[in-house]
């Protein structure tokens, strides 16, 4: 895998949301599998500087979710198609009718899985998947020891996983649900380039044995190492414990720049 890295988050941002902007330039209806939470923010806001611009035409451009949590009331606000919606259909100008996601509130979860696997492949795959990394190595909600053959699934969230979104309920664990539908690891590998982005030092460790560790379960990001086209973008701080990073620097300052990431 290619690992960049930037300044700080807003620099990393800027830099996806460029090989972003270069693929919508390239095939304007691209499928872009975006992700939740705060780390993949400056993207999106850098993104939607470009479109405001118009620098950028992503009208076009169809998304999906990664994953979405399981059991929330129809509508709630930190659904994350309902999050989704406010951060990234809105300000890209991208109609509600070009998003695919998992039914979290599916009678038959099982078979929600299933359809949204059903309906990726039917839509030609994902072109570009953002991914965030969890403090125990988990990408989407692949927490730790995940088949990395697995497919889109109903998971049960860690205690770690659930006390860190709680600051999106409120800091009130209880409001967090213990169930999710994420795409598997298998299913995210399915993506033709995936981008990590990782910012901050409390991601350090999990960067470090994602990049550098061996391949494992107990690490599922690490099956990253498996893909042709994975990019890590980290800042300073979640670049802290890479042994290599002197040498990933010396890469990326050497690509021709016509190559992008």
């Amino acid at each position: 895998m290619e690992v960049v890295i930037v300044p700080d988050a807003a620099a990393g941002g800027e830099l996806i949301a460029g090989a972003i902007a270069g693929l919508l330039a390239r095939k304007p209806e691209a499928l872009l599998g975006v992700a939740t939470g705060s780390t993949p923010l400056p993207v999106y806001r850098a993104l939607a500087a470009r479109v405001a611009s118009g620098e950028v035409d992503a009208s076009r451009a169809r998304i999906c979710q990664l994953d979405e949590y399981v059991g929330l009331p129809a509508g709630h606000p930190e659904s994350y198609h309902a999050v989704l919606l406010r951060q990234v259909l809105e300000p890209l100008g991208i109609d509600e009718s070009s998003f695919m996601g998992p039914d979290g509130s599916a009678e038959d979860v099982a078979a929600a899985c299933r359809a949204y696997d059903a309906a990726l492949a039917a839509a030609g795959g994902v072109d570009l998947q953002l991914l965030g990394i969890g403090t125990d190595g988990h990408i989407g909600f692949n927490e730790p020891c995940s088949s990395l053959a697995s497919r889109t699934r109903i998971k049960t969230l860690t205690e770690q996983t659930r006390l860190d979104n709680a600051r999106f309920f409120g800091d009130d664990i209880e409001q967090v649900p213990h169930h999710v539908i994420t795409q598997g690891i298998g299913t995210i590998l399915d993506a033709r380039h995936l981008v990590l982005l990782a910012t901050g030092e409390g991601k350090a460790e999990a960067v470090a044995q994602t990049v550098e560790g061996p391949l494992a379960a107990v690490v599922p990001a690490s099956a990253l190492q498996l893909h042709p086209h994975a990019t890590v973008v980290v800042d300073e701080a979640a670049a802290s414990k890479l042994k290599h990073a002197d040498y990933f620097r010396h890469t990326y300052a050497e690509k021709p720049s016509w190559q992008g990431i």
